[in-house]
């Protein structure tokens, strides 16, 4: 009977050890979260419109959170807008909704053209058309290349993301804003107003003077090098606001004040003076150099 006794303790304590060493890992697997699907696909989807916009007419681009952005101008009354849509998703079936949200509309008014980015990075846009839109595809990646022609005479607001920014051939009052973005500007005139947070930004200046009021382009990190066309004529400011440098490697451009030297400031003149171009950089660095070739 003793016997018994103890084959029937050992039994119970068997159980109750098996029991504590196989809930745990039993609880742990019913307590964690799901892992978010993998985008493994990608889709690519293209659109081409043209609208009529006359010379002196206004493009207003509003970008995806990533994209590049490539401006350039031409001589038709017309703006020619190709663009890229790429998509990541796990499943076909969820890329087919991803389309349906990630996208753009173009607004076309008589001298005014734009272009305005939604998706799923808008939560106030997504409350008021898809409202019951799967959690899961929230923050998947996605981007719109656009490659937009526009009349050489038009005034540009960009409001870009993440991406590469390119902007030539056109003259008229351009603001540029970007969250981060590796920019080229080759610009000969009008008004640029430029505020980028990260980059390294790129100025063409292929004329002799500026024709326009200037440019003020700012930006809170990075680089700006400006490349000047030989003879080149106007007054030039550099400012680092905190940590940098500047160089100037351009032979015709003195100081315009003989005041007290000043590392991270500088205002200049190349040639008789002209429009002013205003470059500020938080930290980093500012370089101006000849334009190599003949403009």
């Amino acid at each position: 009977m003793q016997r018994f006794r103890v084959s029937l303790i050992l039994a119970l304590l068997f159980a109750v050890a098996s029991t504590v060493l196989v809930a745990p890992p039993a609880f742990a697997q019913k307590d964690k979260k799901p892992e978010a699907p993998k985008a493994d696909l990608v889709r690519t989807i293209t659109r081409h419109e043209t609208h009529r916009l006359p010379y002196g007419g206004t493009l207003s681009i509003v970008g995806a959170p990533a994209g590049s952005i490539t401006i350039e101008g031409w001589n038709r009354s017309e703006i020619d807008i190709a663009a890229e849509i790429e998509l990541h998703g796990p499943t076909n079936a969820e890329l087919d909704l991803l389309a349906a949200v990630n996208n753009f509309a173009v607004d076309v008014d008589m001298n005014h053209v734009r272009i305005i980015t939604s998706g799923t990075h808008d939560k106030n846009y997504m409350r008021q058309i898809a409202k019951k839109f799967p959690k899961n595809l929230f923050g998947l990646p996605w981007k719109v290349d656009f490659h937009i022609k526009v009349p050489e005479l038009t005034d540009l607001e960009i409001d870009g993301g993440i991406g590469p920014l390119k902007l030539s051939g056109v003259e008229g009052a351009m603001r540029v804003t970007a969250l981060q973005s590796d920019a080229q500007l080759s610009l000969t005139g009008g008004y640029l107003s430029g505020i980028i947070q990260r980059g390294a930004v790129t100025v063409t200046v292929p004329v002799r003077s500026w024709h326009g009021l200037g440019m003020t382009l700012q930006l809170a990190a990075g680089t700006i090098e400006v490349a000047l066309a030989p003879g080149f004529s106007g007054d030039i400011d550099e400012t680092i606001l905190r940590v940098g440098e500047i160089k100037n490697a351009y032979d015709g451009l003195v100081p315009r004040e003989e005041a007290a030297k000043n590392p991270r400031l500088f205002q200049g003149r190349a040639g008789s003076g002209g429009a002013k171009l205003s470059f500020t950089v938080g930290d980093g660095t500012i370089a101006i150099k000849p334009m190599t070739g003949a403009p």
